[in-house]
């Protein structure tokens, strides 16, 4: 049986060594705050390393290929590296991706028709992959053109080019405002809102400030029986506890299972942000 695309093989001292399909790297993560498990000359085997100590940097970065592709959770992906060390995945996910797939394909048999997704602020598009392979109609948003292609590159990966999967590059509250006026609803929505980001022309969006009227707006796309909300974020200071709190007072009579996300392999679980899964 072939290994998975992606391991985490260590963590510490703030950073994380990761290995994606043959490459491995080293990057950074803030919450790492222990001492590795792994001695210094496995990290600096790495094939190439990322840190944010003078500005947002790549060491090796040469000796990486532009894009490799990797498979994990039955979902592939095409990587490459970003100026700001991102790679196109964020394998956090992955218990989600799990999640999404068993879900989708159990409330698609029980129904005998599609459920309709709306993914928010949808990256490169994991949620959406895992959505569609398991039968859903998708409607994949993010503010950034580029991150639209990048997933509909994923998409084709997963001999996905002919599903049901509306692309949209948009300001995600215009969109759903617009959603909202033609009548349009959904039977589940997937968000990760950035703690602070900007739209496709250019609009500020603050966590603090703009979640209130996102879930607003989300609350207001549902169908009349919809199945759930998947919510995540990586914003420091939005725990599971203060989400739960949110949630409670909008949906008081769904079920909310919440938790960290984690990344794990080798040496010490890894916190990564968190997730609540609001079921109906």
């Amino acid at each position: 049986m072939p290994r998975d695309g992606y391991e985490l093989l260590d963590s510490g001292n703030g950073r994380k060594l990761e290995r994606f399909g043959s490459i491995v790297l080293a990057r950074p993560c803030s919450q790492a705050l222990w001492t590795p498990s792994l001695p210094e000359s496995e990290w600096l085997r790495a094939d190439a390393s990322f840190d944010r100590e003078d500005g947002n940097r790549w060491h090796g970065r040469s000796r990486l290929p532009a894009k490799w592709d990797i498979e994990t959770c039955g979902i592939k992906f095409r990587l490459g590296g970003t100026d700001f060390g991102h790679l196109g995945i964020f394998p956090e996910q992955r218990a989600q991706w799990l999640w999404l797939k068993k879900t989708v394909a159990a409330a698609k048999s029980r129904t005998g028709r599609a459920p309709s997704v709306l993914n928010l602020f949808a990256y490169s598009g994991g949620s959406t992959m895992a959505s569609a392979l398991a039968g859903a109609e998708v409607c994949h948003l993010d503010a950034s053109r580029g991150m639209v292609e990048w997933a509909r590159e994923n998409a084709a990966l997963n001999s996905l080019s002919d599903a049901p999967v509306r692309w949209i590059t948009d300001d995600a509250h215009k969109f759903m405002n617009r959603e909202t006026r033609r009548g349009r609803r959904y039977d589940a929505v997937i968000l990760d809102p950035p703690t602070f980001g900007r739209g496709a022309n250019g609009q500020l969006y603050k966590i603090e400030r703009d979640l209130g009227e996102t879930l607003s707006l989300v609350k207001g796309l549902l169908s009349d029986e919809p199945l759930f909300i998947l919510f995540s974020s990586h914003t420091p200071g939005l725990t599971v506890k203060c989400a739960e709190n949110v949630f409670s007072r909008l949906f008081p009579s769904a079920t909310l299972e919440g938790g960290e996300m984690l990344l794990e392999g080798g040496g010490l679980p890894c916190p990564s942000g968190m997730y609540m899964r609001i079921i109906f």
